[in-house]
């Protein structure tokens, strides 16, 4: 069982510079056909300054970063028991190549359910860029089978 001390933690910042390629390697990997997410001129046609990033992006550029795994096995989390439960995005303002953005997360919660046979842990995440506006928030839902 994970300690509930973890509760309250704060991960260290991930900061990720969002990079053209990168948003159209992930766009095609998702499978996006809307050239918006693939054709810098769309995007910009569309009214953004550049590729935005696709909507599910942010999670995958948390992983890039390698804070959240690091902070499980400090919990004493073994990461072959480990099940991605459930993912939410608030999303306030795009995301677009050439931003700096800052993913800040705490962990929010940890429970259990069927006798401690599963385990959640809960983590929260603000999402802001380079001008210090906050772009997303990021509710993940992370399962532990013991």
């Amino acid at each position: 069982m994970i300690d509930r001390k973890h509760i309250g933690k704060i991960l260290p910042p991930a900061v990720l510079d969002i990079e053209r390629g990168r948003l159209r390697f992930f766009a095609k990997a998702i499978g996006e056909t809307n050239p918006v997410y693939l054709d810098e001129r769309a995007a910009v046609a569309a009214g953004y300054p550049s590729l935005p990033a696709p909507p599910t992006f942010l999670f995958a550029a948390e992983l890039d970063a390698d804070t959240f795994l690091p902070a499980l096995v400090e919990m004493g989390v073994d990461l072959g028991r480990v099940l991605h439960g459930e993912q939410q995005f608030t999303y306030l303002a795009p995301v677009c190549a050439g931003d700096t953005v800052t993913v800040r997360s705490t962990i929010a919660d940890i429970y259990d359910k069927k006798n401690g046979a599963l385990e959640f842990l809960v983590k929260e995440s603000t999402v802001s860029n380079q001008h210090q506006v906050t772009v997303a928030t990021i509710r993940a839902i992370i399962v532990i089978r013991h």
